[in-house]
């Protein structure tokens, strides 16, 4: 199925049972997005909110709730794409078998995109940003916010589409001490796509004209997100799998996507920033207020009967999970392709997807060292620290696994792997001083803190412990000692406040466990937490509480450590304090009187009644 609009992909899904209309006025204060999170839960369908309050439009969610629904609307064009993927792994391909690749090479005529000066359907009405579904979130974000947008910009100094960047970059619309219809809010890191344009409009001293695109075909929203090269502009990409050629004008010198539902256009003006945020994040915090670059409002545009497409982030799994899902089916082995070596790579969706990522590759290099150790993963390592997006990442588990046993997405297995060979004293190494996510407050400050490679390989040192062992009896200040897994033991001490005191915590620590280190060789890893239950009770909950609250460099301890030549290691097992900071963001919390006043459309005579379990 070829879309033309936002529209037909959701009658296409309600005519497949994809889809459930919400007849009933909805609020889009914090009521749609608490609708959307309990269907998305459920693994429900996709909404049409069919009656938002304050605004005439439409608006739908959860339309790529599911990898199963995200396949089936682009089931049509999703072969093609990967095919034409693989054929730029290996364009030889498509010279031995040329028969067989002429459907791939008709599909890539899509990719031009195509100016469009008569049919454009966008700018038959001019609007104000107060007109649209201004939906908020969460209690305490500052205001409504685009979550599904395609922010378009172009490099000033090679104009034109073929040298744009289209990125998912958040847009907040109302809130703080943005000037209503005027001014809203652009949250972008400065190494992205639109950052590079910035910076090189502001060298010339000249504003970056911006156009937010919302709606349009699916496969708009798609190529906003995928990990495209930055030669490759994603209009081409949005071409090709939704088969269909961008379409695009100029109106007064902004680009419009003619297919789109909205057009948000504006300039950001060299050092024009105001505070953005707070918003609730994906990695099920508040991400908080801070100076963002300021788009001034030129003018808005609406298509006909437009729908606005939303989607609500929070803790994962959410929705933006599918999305990652179905960039890893589609992209298959491009990333193996760029990093020599590299033979499957997962961003853990559990832990957020920045802040731990597990990989396997290659170890050729064992031969010329004394016994099975890591050295080419070393390598491997640091280039995936070094490549896109991954440089993000705060932890990497990395191993060789010589007999093709174990999947880095296959998350418990693969840890427990590494944990069995894992040598604590020479296998952990650290990257200090450096950049994480934006969105992660467990750093030193934004966009600060540190990573750490945990790199195992050979044999198996230790048989994992499945009881919690008894040494942790004699810790008077541990509150409680539950296995997350087998090898990982969750201690609930007491609040954090302070590193001065978590560090004289840890060498207590150190002091009452290190006698008894001969029984803790099934235990090599521990993570210290506020509530060892809690972490311990489902695997997601392990991976969010170890891998978001911590940073690496500072929260990393063990039993029996050492620095040798600068490096650091430990006889006994790794901890990882995964208290909560006072300078760690607060978590994501649902409002109880919301959810409640959502419950009518759930209960018998709502239009979701019965169509969730």
């Amino acid at each position: 199925m070829i879309y033309k609009t936002m529209e037909q992909c959701l009658l296409y899904l309600e005519r497949h049972g994809h889809l459930v209309r919400v007849k009933e006025e909805v609020d889009p204060h914090l009521e749609m997005a608490a609708i959307h999170l309990r269907v998305h839960e459920a693994k429900g369908p996709a909404l049409l909110f069919e009656n938002v309050k304050g605004s005439n439009y439409r608006a739908a969610s959860n339309i790529f709730g599911t990898l199963e629904r995200s396949r089936f609307i682009f089931r049509s064009t999703f072969k093609l794409v990967q095919q034409l993927i693989e054929l730029k792994s290996d364009p030889v391909k498509a010279l031995k078998h040329p028969i067989a690749n002429f459907r791939t090479a008709l599909a890539a005529t899509k990719a031009l995109p195509l100016k469009n000066p008569i049919g454009k359907p966008v700018l038959a009405n001019e609007i104000n940003i107060s007109s649209l579904p201004l939906i908020k979130h969460w209690p305490n974000d500052g205001g409504a916010f685009v979550t599904l947008p395609q922010v378009y910009t172009e490099d000033i100094g090679k104009p034109g589409v073929m040298h744009s960047n289209i990125g998912m970059y958040r847009v907040q619309l109302t809130g703080n001490d943005y000037a209503p219809d005027t001014e809203i809010g652009l949250h972008y890191q400065l190494h992205r796509g639109i950052g590079v344009h910035q910076t090189k409009a502001n060298g010339l001293g000249q504003p970056l004209k911006v156009s937010v695109f919302v709606g349009g075909p699916p496969s708009h929203t798609l190529a906003a997100v995928m990990p495209l090269p930055e030669e490759m502009s994603e209009t081409t990409f949005a071409g090709i799998l939704g088969g269909r050629r961008f379409r695009y004008v100029y109106r007064d010198g902004y680009c419009i996507s003619t297919d789109a539902d909205f057009v948000i256009t504006g300039e950001v003006y060299p050092g024009d920033n105001k505070p953005e945020g707070p918003f609730g994040d994906h990695l099920g915090y508040y991400s908080l207020q801070h100076p963002f670059p300021l788009m001034r409002v030129h003018k808005v545009y609406a298509r006909n009967n437009a729908i606005w497409p939303f989607t609500v982030v929070g803790r994962p799994p959410q929705e933006d999970t599918s999305f990652g899902e179905l960039i890893h089916l589609l992209t298959g082995s491009a990333l193996r392709d760029e990093i020599p070596g590299l033979k499957e790579l997962h961003a853990v969706d559990a832990a957020g997807v920045h802040p731990l990522l597990l990989a396997t590759g290659s170890e050729r290099y064992t031969p010329y060292l004394p016994g099975k150790q890591p050295a080419e993963l070393l390598t491997i390592a640091n280039r995936i620290l070094g490549t896109g997006q991954l440089s993000l990442a705060k932890f990497l588990f990395i191993t060789a696994d010589d007999e093709n046993k174990v999947s880095p997405h296959k998350v418990q297995p693969f840890l427990e792997f590494i944990l069995q060979r894992i040598d604590p004293a020479r296998d952990v190494h650290f990257y200090t001083n450096t950049t994480i996510d934006t969105l992660d407050y467990s750093g030193t400050g934004l966009n600060s803190g540190s990573k750490v490679v945990f790199a195992a390989y050979g044999d198996v040192k230790r048989q994992l412990a499945t009881i919690t062992p008894a040494v942790f009896n004699n810790v008077s200040f541990c509150q409680n000692a539950i296995l997350a897994m087998p090898g990982v033991v969750c201690l609930q001490i007491a609040k954090f406040t302070n590193y001065g005191a978590a560090n004289k915590e840890m060498a207590v620590l150190d002091t009452l466990v290190r006698p008894a280190l001969a029984t803790l060789g099934g235990v090599p890893l521990i993570i210290v937490c506020d509530d060892a239950e809690f972490t311990a009770a489902t695997l997601g909950n392990f991976l969010w509480v170890a891998f978001t609250r911590c940073n690496p460099s500072h929260d990393i301890y063990g039993i029996a450590s050492f620095t040798e030549n600068k490096h650091w290691g430990c006889h006994g097992p790794i901890i990882i304090d995964a208290r909560i900071k006072p300078h760690n963001a607060p978590v994501l919390e649902k409002d109880v009187a919301i959810e409640n006043k959502v419950n009518r459309l759930f209960d018998k005579g709502g239009s979701l009644y019965g169509k969730i379990s």
